[in-house]
Protein backbone atom coordinates (compact mmCIF):
# COMPACT_ATOMS: atom_id res chain seq x y z
CA UNK A 1 0.00 0.00 0.00
CA UNK A 2 1.46 3.35 -0.87
CA UNK A 3 1.69 6.50 1.23
CA UNK A 4 -0.96 9.01 0.97
CA UNK A 5 2.04 11.53 1.21
CA UNK A 6 4.80 10.64 -1.08
CA UNK A 7 7.73 12.59 -1.33
CA UNK A 8 7.98 12.14 -5.50
CA UNK A 9 4.38 13.98 -5.58
CA UNK A 10 6.41 17.73 -4.48
CA UNK A 11 8.38 17.45 -7.51
CA UNK A 12 4.90 17.12 -9.46
CA UNK A 13 3.84 20.18 -8.21
CA UNK A 14 4.25 22.60 -11.32
CA UNK A 15 1.59 19.87 -13.28
CA UNK A 16 -0.97 21.55 -10.88
CA UNK A 17 -1.18 24.21 -13.71
CA UNK A 18 -1.45 22.22 -16.43
CA UNK A 19 -5.17 22.50 -16.36
CA UNK A 20 -5.31 26.21 -15.17
CA UNK A 21 -1.98 27.62 -16.53
CA UNK A 22 -2.56 31.69 -15.88
CA UNK A 23 -3.33 30.58 -12.19
CA UNK A 24 -0.41 28.77 -11.73
CA UNK A 25 1.99 31.34 -13.35
CA UNK A 26 0.55 33.94 -10.95
CA UNK A 27 1.07 31.90 -8.35
CA UNK A 28 4.32 30.80 -8.40
CA UNK A 29 5.59 34.49 -9.76
CA UNK A 30 4.41 35.81 -6.71
CA UNK A 31 5.69 32.60 -4.35
CA UNK A 32 8.91 33.97 -5.57
CA UNK A 33 8.92 37.28 -5.32
CA UNK A 34 7.41 36.33 -1.42
CA UNK A 35 11.07 34.02 -0.85
CA UNK A 36 13.43 36.51 -2.55
CA UNK A 37 15.15 39.27 -0.24
CA UNK A 38 13.45 41.72 0.96
CA UNK A 39 12.97 43.62 4.21
CA UNK A 40 13.60 40.02 5.43
CA UNK A 41 16.31 38.01 3.65
CA UNK A 42 15.64 34.73 1.77
CA UNK A 43 17.37 33.05 4.14
CA UNK A 44 15.05 34.33 7.35
CA UNK A 45 11.89 33.65 5.39
CA UNK A 46 13.37 30.08 4.58
CA UNK A 47 13.38 29.66 8.71
CA UNK A 48 10.03 30.97 8.78
CA UNK A 49 8.65 29.03 5.89
CA UNK A 50 9.77 25.71 7.93
CA UNK A 51 8.22 26.74 11.45
CA UNK A 52 4.94 27.57 9.69
CA UNK A 53 5.08 24.72 7.56
CA UNK A 54 5.17 22.50 11.30
CA UNK A 55 2.38 24.85 12.42
CA UNK A 56 0.40 23.98 8.84
CA UNK A 57 1.49 20.27 9.33
CA UNK A 58 2.52 20.11 5.42
CA UNK A 59 4.74 17.38 4.45
CA UNK A 60 5.90 18.65 1.32
CA UNK A 61 6.66 21.87 2.57
CA UNK A 62 8.55 20.64 5.97
CA UNK A 63 10.52 18.44 3.36
CA UNK A 64 11.42 21.15 1.15
CA UNK A 65 12.39 24.13 3.93
CA UNK A 66 14.05 21.90 6.16
CA UNK A 67 16.21 21.23 2.82
CA UNK A 68 16.00 24.92 1.96
CA UNK A 69 17.37 25.97 5.36
CA UNK A 70 19.96 23.82 5.77
CA UNK A 71 21.48 24.60 2.64
CA UNK A 72 21.34 28.41 3.50
CA UNK A 73 23.49 27.75 6.68
CA UNK A 74 20.82 26.67 9.29
CA UNK A 75 21.93 23.82 11.46
CA UNK A 76 19.70 20.91 13.48
CA UNK A 77 20.16 23.25 16.74
CA UNK A 78 18.39 26.36 14.42
CA UNK A 79 15.97 24.23 12.36
CA UNK A 80 14.64 22.06 15.99
CA UNK A 81 14.20 25.43 17.93
CA UNK A 82 11.92 27.21 14.78
CA UNK A 83 9.64 24.16 14.99
CA UNK A 84 9.40 24.58 19.01
CA UNK A 85 8.19 27.93 17.99
CA UNK A 86 5.74 26.76 15.61
CA UNK A 87 4.29 24.48 18.48
CA UNK A 88 4.18 27.29 21.49
CA UNK A 89 2.02 29.02 18.72
CA UNK A 90 -0.24 26.00 17.49
CA UNK A 91 -0.48 25.48 21.47
CA UNK A 92 -0.67 28.75 22.55
CA UNK A 93 -3.94 29.43 19.81
CA UNK A 94 -5.48 25.73 21.26
CA UNK A 95 -5.55 27.12 24.53
CA UNK A 96 -6.72 30.70 23.68
CA UNK A 97 -9.74 29.36 22.40
CA UNK A 98 -10.55 27.87 25.44
CA UNK A 99 -11.67 31.41 26.29
CA UNK A 100 -14.13 30.84 24.16
CA UNK A 101 -15.45 27.32 25.61
CA UNK A 102 -15.07 29.11 28.91
CA UNK A 103 -17.86 31.77 27.57
CA UNK A 104 -19.86 29.30 25.93
CA UNK A 105 -20.03 27.03 28.73
CA UNK A 106 -20.65 29.73 31.53
CA UNK A 107 -23.52 31.18 29.13
CA UNK A 108 -25.32 27.33 28.90
CA UNK A 109 -25.08 26.64 32.79
CA UNK A 110 -26.53 29.64 33.89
Amino acid sequence: MSEYYEKSDLSAFPSIGENAPALAQAFFGWYGAVFADGALSAREKSLMALAVAHAVKCPYCIDAYTNDALAKGYDLDQLTEAVHVAAAITGGAALVHGVQMRKHATAVSM
